[in-house]
């Protein structure tokens, strides 16, 4: 019996061994702090890990937080300058810096920052506008940075960012800004349209004009190549029909033409005068024969047209007979060709006219062999 009683008391002692212990012995967290009191009254601070404490003498009263936190507060009504209402959602950020201070100078820190973060808000919107209160995200947070850090000094808390997370305007007002941002986007992109519009009439008239420019100028170089080649081909058949009349006139005073040539001649174009659409009857005299023996008789007194021709022929120097262009071997054979073709048909007429007197007046012309020239061919009598 007295042995369970030595048990008991020893059990008892036990107990109050650890009790005294556990009441002595306090561990601290990592980045937290415990506030003791002694008899009701602030004793000491405890910092972060194992510390010995009288026991049923100082008590931990608090264990503070040292870490920084973050605070989100439900969204406020505040009225802007122009009498709208939105609601505006904060969040704080926040470090106690004192724990002290943060334990005996405010009951609830945490309250306390929301309602001067709630006042002051209201203070530094209700002089903006709506439309400056939607644009001045961050003048608002300096301005409550600035008065919660002054505010909450004294607590020993330092405020180490206030942030918006959100400005919700009526649903009326949502609705206008939406309507009113959608007429500023379609302006924009009429503007942009108008101005690209613009950009392209004004390459396309530059287009237009460096296109016209250049076909003006090659207009203008076409027609002075076309003018001079004009110039040129007109030079040219100047000179041709120069050279065929200097020919024609040689080869005719070369012929030495009489009378007879000349009622050839005559009988060769009554043809063509009888061509005429006027001429609905053309009637031969049989005096013909006698028409042309007094045709030959009335042109005697001709100046430069003997009746009857005799002597060797005179050529008559014409001059320098020369293309002024210089011609080519081909041109030069061509005009040889044309200056035998005519003497020979002036000689065949002439012989035909007048056969007594060209058997032994008519010059003789060249053979081919003598001339240096090819063969001519025939060719008609000149008309």
């Amino acid at each position: 019996m007295g042995g369970l009683i030595v048990l008991i008391l020893l059990g008892l002692l036990f107990i109050f061994v650890v009790t005294i212990l556990a009441k002595t012995v306090r561990i601290v967290p990592q980045a937290r702090a415990g506030i003791v009191e002694r008899f009701g009254k602030y004793k000491q601070t405890l910092p972060a890990g194992l510390n010995i404490v009288i026991p049923f003498i100082d008590k931990v009263r608090y264990l503070i937080d040292l870490r920084e936190q973050v605070v989100s507060f439900p969204p406020s009504s505040v009225i802007t300058e122009d009498n709208l209402t939105v609601e505006i959602d904060t969040v704080i950020y926040f470090q106690v810096i004192d724990p002290v201070a943060a334990t005996y100078e405010i009951a609830n820190y945490i309250q306390a920052v929301e309602q001067i973060t709630m006042t002051t808000l209201r203070n530094i919107v209700g002089g903006m506008d709506l439309e400056q209160t939607l644009t001045s995200r961050e003048t608002i947070n300096s301005g409550l940075r600035g008065v919660l850090d002054e505010a909450t000094g004294k607590w020993g808390i330092r405020v180490g960012r206030v942030e918006i997370k959100s400005i919700d305007p009526p649903p009326s007002i949502k609705d206008t800004m939406e309507k009113q941002m959608r007429a500023d986007r379609d302006k924009r992109a009429a503007i942009l349209t108008a101005e690209g519009q613009r950009q392209s009439a004004i390459l396309t008239a530059q287009g237009q004009k460096e296109s016209a420019i250049l076909s003006a100028q090659g207009d203008r170089e076409s027609q002075i190549l076309r003018a001079q080649a004009d110039r040129e081909a007109a030079i040219l058949r100047a000179q041709g029909e120069g050279q065929a009349i200097q020919t024609v006139f040689q080869a005719i005073h070369d012929g030495r033409p009489d009378q007879s040539l000349l009622a050839y001649q005559y009988l060769q174009m009554m043809p063509k005068i009888a061509e005429g659409d006027a001429n609905k009857v053309w009637i031969v005299p049989s005096e013909i024969g006698k028409a042309l023996e007094g045709l030959g008789s009335t042109m005697t007194n001709l100046q430069g047209i003997p009746k009857e021709v005799d002597g060797p022929a005179k050529r008559i120097d014409m001059g320098d007979t020369e293309p002024l262009v210089e011609s080519t071997t081909t041109a030069d054979t061509e005009v040889s060709k044309a200056n035998a073709a005519v003497e020979a048909a002036i000689a065949e007429a002439a012989s035909a006219a007048n056969p007594r007197s060209a058997a032994s007046t008519a010059p003789v012309a060249p053979t081919p062999s003598e001339a240096g020239d090819p063969e001519p061919p025939a060719a008609p009598p000149v008309s």
